[in-house]
Parts: C-alpha cells; structure tokens; sequence
C-alpha cells in the first residue's frame, strides 16, 4: 500500500507541476494578445483583399467599374467585417493614407501630344513641390484600362495635403474611348494638353520612328496617299495627331473648355518660365518653377533645368530629344501645311488662341 501511495506521487507529481506551467505560459500569452490589442496593434494585421462588383453613374449613366470580378456569397460575408472601413472610404473615392501620405487618383493629367514637348513639361514641373507625378507613362485609359482603378491609384506617388498628383500619357488624346474613361474616374479633373506645329511635330515624330527603324520609308513616300493627286493620308500616325480640332471635338463631350489647358510646345522653348507660370496657374499652385530654373543648351536646342542644390551637373532631357531631322522637301512639306490650315484655324476657333502655325 505504501509503495503504491509513493509510485502515484513519482508519476503524478510532476503532471502537476507540468500543468501548472501550462496554464502559467497559456495567461502569459493572453495577457500580451489583450495588450497589444489595447494598444492598437491588432488593427494592423493584414486583411484579407477582395474585389467587389459594383456599378458607378455619372449624371445618370451607369458603367462598370474596370477589373470588378464577382467573389462567392459565403466569402463576401466572411470578409465583409475585416473590410467594412475600407471598402466604404475606396467606395467613397477617398485616398487610402498612411504616415507618409495617401495615393490618390490624379487631380491633373497631360493628356498629349506626342512629340509636343510633354516629357519636357512634365519634367519642369517636377521640380515644384507641390506637384508629385509618375515618372514612366501609365497608359492606363488606352491600354490597360481592364486593370481597374484601384490598379492606376496603386501607381500613383504618394502625397500630403496640398500637393497635386498627376501622370503624363501623349495617347491619351488621340484615344477614342479615353474621354469617357477619364470622366468616370472624375469630372473634375484638370487636362493639358502640349500642342506643337503639326507638320513640325509630324516630321518629329518620323525622326522618332526612323531612328528605331532605320529601313523605314521616306517621310514623302509615308505621307501622301497618292503623291501625284497629293492627297495626304491620314490613316498615317503622324499625321492623323496632328488634327488637333477634332480629337478636342471627343473630349469636348465629356468636359467643358475650362477644365482645358492649351500649352504652346514652341514657347515651352523659347520662354519656359512664361509658359510655366500659365500652367501653375491653371493647377492653382503657388509660382515656383520661375525664369531661375532655366538655361538654354544651345547644343540640344532647348532649356534644360539649372543644376539642383547637391547636384554636379544640370538637368537636361536624353539624348532622344532634340534630335536633328531629316531633310525632307519644302513642297511636300508646304503641302502637309496646306492640309492642315482648316484644322488648325478651327483648333484655333474652339480655344479661342493662336498659335500662329500658318
């Protein structure tokens, strides 16, 4: 009887003892769970990401929202309490933020053209530091429009109050769909567009071309449709951007004059600070990018940005810009001007400015 009294406690004493520690570690860890929950800290562990099908409407018209995908009920209910908050700012349209600020849609796009000088004025108004703005070219509204917004917002700097995000995509303009795309996202957003001589920037965007293809086509050979009649054809790139008036006529549809700047890629050369003063003025953001920040490179043929405090040299656009054309015949050139004199007196007649191309 003792022995067996004494084999119970040898195998039983310890039992204890090893429960007692478990239910010590098993407090220690609910106690450090509750303080860190108390403290906040459970509000940051990830959530899990859903999308939601929902439809947008505009002055009542309805559209689907891009990249929506329908998810099951059960996983819909199960998510909806990790994901009420969110889902409801992101309904909303407000910005996602945290400490360093929020990424929000564009308040301002450059719209176009191609060849018109948008790296250029993009570049300088980078300098500003209210502006924050995508360095590569989104394409969002021309080509990856099925991504949905929250992908193009998910590209976008971030900023802090006051500052204005914005993106730079030449095709834009020229994109049939694009209007209507970009007035779904907001009605309110401000549009430049860098507006250059049509046969000079045609001639331009060839150079372009032919420096990628060099067995490409002359430009006389590319532009008319029957030299002989010398019909143009319009069918080509190059020339068909360059019909500015009715490109504006599809995004004046959608968005009235006001929300429209019109910025000369000629005075973007001969007088950047000018013409740099238009454009702040139009995105409502104090005069800082001023005649101070600028230099004419006379090799390159147009201003670059002066050297930046902590810099060792100034800031000028690649090599890809400025580079010399090709000679190409006066008269075909003055028959490319011919064709678009009708074009541009119009262009000129909806902006209510001159750019003085003929």
């Amino acid at each position: 009887m003792g022995w067996s009294k004494w084999r119970a406690a040898f195998i039983f004493g310890p039992l204890k003892a090893q429960s007692k520690l478990s239910v010590f570690f098993t407090m220690l860890l609910l106690f450090t769970y509750l303080f860190y929950c108390l403290n906040g800290y459970c509000d940051s562990l990830p959530t899990p990401v859903y999308y939601v099908h929902r439809t947008v409407s505009h002055d009542g018209l309805r559209t689907e929202q891009p990249g929506a995908r329908n998810v099951s009920s059960a996983s819909s209910v199960r998510q909806q309490p990790l994901n009420r908050s969110r889902s409801a700012a992101q309904s909303a349209g407000i910005s996602i933020a945290n400490s360093f600020g929020s990424k929000k849609f564009p308040q301002a796009v450059i719209i176009g053209v191609k060849k018109g000088g948008t790296r250029a004025l993009l570049e300088f108004l980078r300098v500003h530091p209210d502006v924050r703005a995508v360095g590569a070219e989104p394409h969002f509204f021309d080509r990856f429009y099925d991504k949905g917004l929250e992908w193009y917002r998910s590209l976008m700097p971030r900023t802090l109050e006051g500052q204005i995000t914005m993106e730079k995509t030449p095709s834009y303009f020229i994109t049939k769909e694009a209007p209507r795309r970009v007035f779904f996202m907001s009605r309110h957003t401000k549009l430049i567009v860098v507006v250059r001589d049509p046969v000079t920037r045609a001639v331009s965007d060839y150079t372009q071309t032919l420096s990628k293809s060099p067995g490409l086509p002359s430009f006389q050979s590319l532009v008319f449709r029957n030299a002989t009649a010398g019909l143009i054809d319009t069918s080509w790139s190059a020339v068909r951007i360059g019909i500015y008036a009715k490109h504006l006529e599809s995004w004046l549809r959608y968005f009235p004059l006001s929300r429209f700047l019109f910025v000369s890629g000629e005075r973007l050369v001969t007088d950047p600070a000018g013409e740099m003063g238009r454009v702040q003025d139009f995105l409502g953001i104090k005069r800082v990018v001023t005649d101070k920040h600028f230099y004419f490179n006379q090799t390159k043929g147009f201003p670059c940005l002066k050297k930046p405090e902590g810099s060792s040299r100034p800031r000028c656009l690649g090599k890809s810009k400025g580079r010399p054309h090709p000679q190409i015949p006066s008269e075909v050139l003055l028959r490319l001007r011919d064709f678009y004199r009708p074009f541009n007196l119009k262009f000129y007649q909806i902006t209510g400015h001159d750019f003085g191309w003929n």
